[in-house]
């Protein structure tokens, strides 16, 4: 059965762990595969599973079939590059903070240090 529509998120401003269900034709055949995003709307994680599937292989959209797309909870998340991200004290670095124009001096004796 084939679904088609738009899909509206009971709290669409809190971020989910979503696991995809999938069939896509290769060159080499036909292949199954299950993969998880964190995302904010279903439609936003398909989308990146379209996104990433043609980036990693090569997939078109017309050759990727989409069985069931569920919203998982953090304990049962499997992959790495989601489970990183479920650390309540999670940070990150600040790189190259430039001042933006209001907060720069006008005229100082040093010049300004970007990296902290």
């Amino acid at each position: 059965m084939k679904a088609s529509g738009t899909v509206f998120e009971k709290s669409p401003l809190r971020v989910k762990n979503f696991g995809i269900w999938l069939r896509y034709d290769s060159r080499s055949g036909t292949h199954n595969m299950y993969r998880e995003y964190r995302d904010l709307t279903t439609a936003g994680a398909v989308t990146q599973c379209y996104r990433d599937m043609g980036a990693r292989h090569r997939a078109r959209a017309h050759s990727i079939q989409i069985m069931k797309v569920e919203e998982i909870a953090a304990s049962k998340c499997r992959r790495p590059a989601v489970k990183q991200f479920h650390d309540s004290k999670i940070k990150f670095p600040l790189p190259h903070r430039v001042l933006r124009r209001q907060h720069k001096p006008r005229f100082t004796t040093k010049r300004p240090n970007t990296f902290f």
